[in-house]
């Protein structure tokens, strides 16, 4: 996995002890998580593994990233859902696409589905010019409520190969279902699609990711595309903590904003 390039353009923040802490340690486990072991494993970490203690490896501070905004088209789940995910990611990052895949949708049938979890991403675009108008066109579907089958879309095997140019993301927005694709090539292109990926991307270099994906689960930094254990323990743990059973979750719909068609 390659590092972000440096964020020049991002302002200076002040930010409490505990960030600045939590900060440190997402910084020097996101590259070791993600990095790949050999020419073609993927990289592993014994820092990101989840304590069966609900309590370790929390930063409460961090609890305050979730938006819980029931509006946000790029969220999936109850806005009051008593466990929040936040992925920072890359539709140019492979490792990303894995956890797209393969994960995620484990995630979101044992979890979101029941209430327990809902999912936030963050535009995270650290390989370039592609990456910034894959990223302004994820969030120019969502504002059509079509980000996450724009997503599946993006992340299908052998997508990112193809790469990311303009008639590529109106190919991958018409088959994600966007309605008014005009609306949304002009959205992608227009400042409030660029404020959006520059605000996510900022929250990103904050918190001290370097690599991707990078997650937060309620204030818990994990790094990398771990093992599916690592998001279950790491879930049920904060919704122990939250007061529910990680397991059962109230049923409940995905409410607005949350994309439930995937």
């Amino acid at each position: 996995m390659s590092s972000p390039q440096s964020p020049s353009k991002t302002r200076p923040v002040l930010i409490v002890a505990g960030v600045a802490l939590a900060a440190t340690v997402l910084g020097l486990v996101s590259y070791t998580a993600t990095k790949p072991s050999g020419p073609s494993g993927p990289g592993s970490s014994s820092v990101a593994e989840v304590s069966a203690d609900p309590e370790a490896g929390v930063y409460s501070e961090l609890e305050k990233y979730a938006r819980r905004d029931a509006s946000d088209g790029l969220a999936l789940g109850r806005a009051d859902a008593p466990v929040v995910l936040i992925e920072y990611a890359d539709f140019k990052c492979g490792y990303c696409g894995k956890f797209a895949r393969d994960t995620e949708p484990v995630l979101v049938e044992k979890y979101v589905e029941n209430g327990t979890l809902r999912i936030e991403w963050r535009n995270f675009p650290i390989f370039g010019e592609e990456s910034e108008a894959v990223a302004r066109a994820s969030w120019a579907a969502g504002r059509q409520g079509r980000f996450w089958q724009f997503h599946k879309e993006a992340y299908a095997e052998g997508a990112k190969e193809k790469g990311f140019g303009k008639e590529r993301l109106a190919a991958l927005a018409k088959a994600a279902g966007v309605p008014d694709l005009a609306r949304f090539a002009a959205d992608s292109e227009g400042a409030a699609a660029r404020e959006a990926v520059r605000k996510d991307q900022e929250q990103g270099y904050e918190l001290g990711a370097s690599s991707t994906p990078s997650f937060l689960v309620n204030g818990r930094p994990i790094a990398g595309a771990q093992s599916l254990e690592t998001f279950t323990e790491a879930i049920e743990a904060a919704a122990e903590k939250a007061g529910a059973s990680g397991k059962a979750g109230a049923p409940g719909r995905a409410g607005a904003g949350a994309g439930a068609a995937r």
